[in-house]
C-alpha cells in the first residue's frame, strides 16, 4: 500500500491515511486502495471494529486536484465517449466509500484538523465520527465548480438533516468542531489529537466486545432502512457530472492545472 497504513490494536484495525507531507490530499492511489484495505480488515477474523484516521497535520484536505488535473485531461475534448469514461471514473471512485459504508464491521472516523471535500465524503460513510477540538469540516466542491458526487449529498441528510446538508453544500463554508457536534456530524469532541485517538480506541474496544453477529445485524438493519435509494442517487449524480463537467468552471480549473504541469 502506498497511501494507507494499517495498524492493529487488539481487536481494532486502524486505517491511516498516510500521505502526511501532502496533508493527505487524495491522489489516485487513495481511490484504488481504499476498497482493498477495508476488505482486508473486513476479512480479518481478529478485527472486530475499524477506525479511519490520518497521519500528519490534517485528517485530509480532500481531492488532489493537481494529480487529477492530468488524469482528467480527456475532459478538454467533448464527446460521448469521454462522458462515458468520466462516468465510469466517478463510479470507480465512489466504490471505496460504498465498501466502507457496507462493511459488515462497525467503523469509526477519528478526525483532527482539516476534513475537507473528499475527507467529509469519507467520514460520512463511517458509522460513528469523533473529532478533535481543532477540526474543521467543509463540503467545498461548490467552490471548485463541481457537484459533490462521492456520497456526501446522499449520506449527510441522514446524519445531520436536510437543512444542514443543503447549507453546507450550497455555501461550501467551513464549520468548526463545536458546530459539527451541534449538527450531529460528530458525537464527541476531544481536546486534542492524542485524546481523540485514546477515546476512539476506547469506543472501538467497547463495540468490539459485543457479539459480532449482533453487531452485523444492527448495521444491516440500520443500513437497509437508510439505503433503499442510495445506489440510484449515486448513479444519478455520476451521470449528471459526466455530462455537466465538460461545460463548467471546473473544466477551466482542469485546463489550468494541465498547463501548469507542462
Amino acid at each position: 500500500m502506498s497511501f494507507f497504513e494499517i495498524q492493529k490494536n487488539g481487536e481494532v484495525g486502524w486505517i491511516y491515511l498516510n500521505r502526511p507531507a501532502k496533508r493527505n490530499f487524495m491522489n489516485w492511489d487513495f481511490w484504488v486502495e481504499l476498497p482493498e484495505v477495508v476488505q482486508q480488515l473486513e476479512n480479518d477474523s481478529a478485527v472486530k471494529c475499524l477506525v479511519i484516521a490520518g497521519h500528519g497535520a490534517s485528517f485530509s484536505m480532500g481531492l488532489d486536484l493537481a494529480d487529477f488535473g492530468e488524469r482528467l485531461n480527456f475532459l478538454l475534448e467533448e464527446n460521448a465517449a469521454n462522458r462515458s469514461r468520466l462516468w465510469d471514473l466517478i463510479l470507480t471512485m465512489q466504490k471505496g466509500f460504498n465498501v466502507l459504508e457496507n462493511c459488515r464491521k462497525p467503523s469509526i472516523a477519528a478526525v483532527h484538523r482539516h476534513c475537507i471535500g473528499g475527507g467529509l465524503d469519507l467520514i460520512a460513510a463511517a458509522d460513528i465520527r469523533y473529532c478533535s477540538a481543532d477540526a474543521q469540516f467543509s463540503l467545498r466542491e461548490v467552490k471548485v465548480g463541481i457537484v459533490a458526487d462521492m456520497g456526501s449529498l446522499q449520506r449527510l441528510p441522514h446524519i445531520i438533516g436536510e437543512g444542514h446538508t443543503r447549507e453546507l453544500a450550497l455555501t461550501g463554508r467551513d464549520i468548526d468542531a463545536e458546530t459539527a457536534f451541534r449538527m450531529g456530524l460528530v458525537t464527541k469532541v476531544c481536546s486534542n489529537k492524542e485524546e481523540l485517538y485514546l477515546e476512539t480506541q476506547k469506543l472501538a474496544e467497547e463495540i468490539a466486545g459485543h457479539d459480532e453477529e449482533v453487531l452485523r445485524g444492527i448495521k444491516l438493519s440500520l443500513d437497509e432502512s437508510r439505503n433503499r435509494n442510495r445506489a440510484e442517487a449515486l448513479q444519478s449524480v455520476a451521470m449528471y457530472n459526466a455530462g455537466f463537467l465538460q461545460n463548467s468552471s471546473f473544466l477551466s480549473l482542469i485546463s489550468g492545472l494541465a498547463k501548469r504541469k507542462k
